[in-house]
């Protein structure tokens, strides 16, 4: 188990867990990262990053995306 920011861009990985102040946690899991979401890196720019969740395509900062943790798909 990885922290998101370490996914390549083009890597699929399914999100094991979300970690943070219980504001950020809640503030992730709005956005659709929950246990067992499947989530794409489309790209990657010094941490921040656009992911591909379900239909969408979001653009989250490098702190968020360390508090995601996953695993290859």
């Amino acid at each position: 188990m990885l922290p998101l920011t370490f996914t390549p861009a083009g890597d699929w990985v399914v999100v094991k867990k979300v970690g943070g102040a219980p504001e950020v946690k809640k503030h992730l899991e709005d956005l659709g990262f929950v246990e067992g979401a499947e989530i794409q890196v489309v790209s990657s720019h010094g941490g921040n990053m656009i992911i591909k969740l379900k239909d969408t395509s979001l653009a989250i900062v490098k702190e968020m995306a360390s508090r995601i943790m996953v695993m290859s798909a």
